[in-house]
């Protein structure tokens, strides 16, 4: 099969009577792209970027739709939004007691099991230290070296010209990583035990550089949630279909 990388030859074309069947996108841009006529049998759409835009489906723009309906799957996702250091707590509880329960009905064959090109249960709870070194102990306590050295960094960093001599080349053993994620764990705890509407107010700077944005420190607690609640869905989305007899 041929495979199109880092290419924007495809921008603004029309396609007309041509299969797409069984072809994957990944990291791409299909932004304002216009499908009419089309078979969307088993067309399968995952984008955490969904929730900010719009998606049309015969008119309807779905997107609402799809959150409320995680909202339904994931009782405590709608907390992630949460605005006060009440709010932002009781959102931690919620998510932190999800992923205790995947971890720990995950069998042990299906912890380092994944599918096709998605991360294992245990390289994401690794992205997940890394996303709480990134935004807790980078940008909102400043620490200049914030990552953790089995950290799962994300897909094109080192195109990007991040420092990865920080990470172990080595698999980490599941205790190690058990360990590791209950110390961030912790330290979310505790940083949140103790907020105020006044800290949550303060701005800091984007971790990973870039742009004009400037996370205010209740903005940085977001991301940690949102990491929190989409990577959770991926794993479970993984693993029901590993543990599928099909």
């Amino acid at each position: 099969m041929t495979t199109y990388s880092g290419t924007d030859e495809f921008e603004g074309a029309t396609f007309s009577k041509a299969s797409f069947k069984g072809a994957m996108l990944r990291y791409s841009d299909v932004s304002g792209v216009t499908m009419r006529s089309v078979d969307v049998d088993g067309l399968d759409i995952d984008s955490q970027d969904l929730f900010f835009g719009t998606l049309l489906v015969n008119g309807v723009d779905v997107v609402p739709l799809v959150d409320a309906e995680l909202n339904r799957q994931f009782p405590g996702r709608e907390l992630q939004k949460a605005e006060t250091p009440e709010g932002l707590r009781e959102a931690w509880v919620a998510v932190q007691a999800a992923w205790q329960d995947t971890v720990a009905g995950t069998p042990p064959e299906l912890r380092d099991a994944h599918v096709e090109d998605e991360w294992s249960l245990a390289q994401t709870l690794r992205h997940l230290v890394l996303a709480t070194d990134a935004w807790l102990r980078g940008a909102i306590q400043g620490i200049e070296q914030p990552f953790h050295e089995i950290g799962q960094i994300f897909t094109g960093a080192a195109e990007m010209g991040f420092d990865m001599s920080i990470f172990r080349t080595d698999e980490p053993t599941w205790d190690e990583i058990l360990v590791v994620r209950a110390q961030r764990q912790e330290l979310v705890t505790d940083f949140l035990a103790t907020a105020t509407p006044e800290l949550l107010a303060k701005e800091r700077d984007n971790p990973w550089g870039g742009g004009d944005w400037h996370p205010t420190v209740g903005d940085c607690l977001r991301v940690i949630l949102e990491e929190e609640w989409a990577h959770l869905r991926y794993v479970r989305r993984d693993l029901a279909l590993l543990a599928s007899p099909s």
